[in-house]
This record gives C-alpha cells, structure tokens and sequence, in this order.
C-alpha cells in the first residue's frame, strides 16, 4: 500500500515507520504523518504527537470522512536543527460523497529531540 501522505513511498517505509514509534526528522515529516494518522484512522497516534499544551483529552474521527490527498504547499524551519517550524497545506477528504478541503498552516515545536503538533 502507498502511503497516504503522497511521498510515493510504501506506508510502512514512510508514515508506518512513525506511527510504529521511530521520531520524526522534521517537522514536515510529522505533519505528513498526521495527516496519515488520519487517513489510517490512527487517533492514538494524534494524540501522543499533539503537544501536551494544546492536546485535547479525547480526539473521535468521524468514519464518513476519507482523506484522499495532501498537498504541501510551503514550510518554514522546522528542519534538523530547528526548534520551531510551520508547514502550510492542503488537505483533500470526501465526505458522504462530497469533497471537501482543509487549508491550514499548522505550527510544530521540537523539545527533547521530538517534533510535536502545536496548533493550525
């Protein structure tokens, strides 16, 4: 299976590798890997890589969505060596039928070695 990220990679060398638990490089990488969360339905794996500031206590999928495609359009820092990063993309899902988009700019932070998801 192709990874849901769009990387043309198989899942388990791309995004299944960090949501078996190997850390993120970057923090493209863990905004790639959400999105597969979400497309995988993997809401335990939301979870554990959403800053525990922001984190919310319970996070419901809803099972009439599908992702279908990611695109990133920009990113800022949140390379190796970076503590802070913001990755703007496009998130394409259908929903009983009907497409819908999500446009966000989503904001990561790197403490202790580990990418976390801040907020969009």
């Amino acid at each position: 299976m192709r990874c849901p990220c769009g990387t043309g990679l198989p899942y388990d060398e791309c995004c299944g590798r960090l949501h078996a638990g190997a850390p993120a490089a970057t923090a493209e990488a863990l905004m790639r890997s959400r999105y597969s969360a979400y497309a995988v339905g993997d809401s335990a794996y939301l979870l554990s890589t959403w800053h525990p500031s922001t984190r919310p206590s319970r996070l419901r999928l809803d099972p009439d969505q599908g992702w279908t495609r990611l695109e990133v359009l920009a990113r800022t820092g949140g390379g190796l060596f970076d503590a802070e990063g913001v990755v703007e993309f496009r998130a394409h899902a259908q929903r009983r039928g009907r497409p819908e988009t999500l446009h966000e700019r989503s904001r990561f932070v790197r403490e202790g070695g580990r990418w976390w998801y801040v907020a969009g």
